[in-house]
């Protein structure tokens, strides 16, 4: 059986505080698009999983060693479900890495989800968000799967209506890779200047004017091709223009179909273009 785990960006991101635990609160918008990997999982007949991967990052150790969170979310539920058959799975990345989009978190929330159909565990969306959550702040957020106001650690959230469906969004990550510790090293803290909870896309051409991504500041001194991007989109018509997440993603949300062919940067750059349909 094959799922496809999507992607998500933020739409602003606030960093509040730093937590006595060694995390830091935040408080942002997440919004689902389309752009995914693939999952496919099936029954083994070994007493143990097999994991291959293809696609984006493919090569890199970090996708493809145990503390990945596809094999985490198996482990997970085999401590409390001990009955569970081992896999033979496979995922093609089609969501590039370190790039702000939650590729990692949104493959081990739907690992969860696939796993429950299959063995036909039966699990509650509640039980669904707690293991989710124990795989980390962004998981909880796939479970649900459509657009938060996400606060805490980025694991408590409140459901926001707010759509998008219309709009195009530009998606442009250069041969660069961000870690969130890396993110999180040099970040300041806020004070929240604009509450994200009464985000309306009636107002998205003043977005820019007050909604801002915290991580922006340092890490667009320490890498202008980031600043680059986000002016280029600007340029090409970007209505409301970010980095996502802790990069290195900068989005563009437009209210016609970019063309792509105006977009500046090397072979390397990743780039992905979509209606937003929902």
């Amino acid at each position: 059986m094959i799922y496809f785990p999507n992607c998500k960006i933020n739409i602003g991101l606030f960093v509040t505080g730093k937590r006595d635990d060694g995390f830091h609160n935040i408080e942002s918008v997440f919004y689902p698009i389309g752009l995914n990997d693939a999952l496919e999982m099936r029954v083994s007949k070994e007493n143990e999983n097999s994991f291959t991967i293809s696609g984006i990052g493919s090569e890199k150790d970090v996708a493809q060693n145990e503390n990945n969170s596809v094999l985490k979310a198996y482990s997970l539920l085999k401590k409390d479900f001990p009955q569970l058959p081992y896999f033979n799975i496979h995922l093609d990345k089609g969501i590039p890495c370190f790039a702000g989009l939650g590729g990692g978190s949104s493959d081990g929330s739907f690992a969860l989800k696939l796993i429950d159909f299959m063995c036909e565990l039966h699990l509650s969306k509640d039980r669904l968000l707690h293991y989710s959550s124990l795989l980390g702040s962004d998981n909880p957020f796939f479970i649900e799967n459509t657009p938060m106001f996400v606060y805490g650690r980025g694991e408590k959230m409140k459901k926001k209506d707010l759509s998008l469906k219309g709009y195009h969004i530009l998606l442009v990550k250069p041969n660069l890779n961000i870690s969130t510790a890396e993110a999180y090293k040099d970040v300041h803290k806020t004070s929240s200047p604009f509450d994200l909870r009464d985000l309306d896309v009636k107002d998205i051409k003043h977005w820019k004017e007050y909604v801002k991504n915290d991580f922006e500041v340092h890490l667009f001194e320490k890498y202008p091709i980031l600043s680059q991007y986000k002016q280029m989109l600007y340029d090409m018509g970007g209505i409301y223009c970010q980095m996502s997440g802790s990069g290195a993603t900068i989005y563009g949300i437009f209210d016609f179909k970019p063309d792509i062919q105006k977009i500046k940067t090397d072979k390397q750059t990743f780039i992905y273009t979509e209606e937003i349909v929902n």
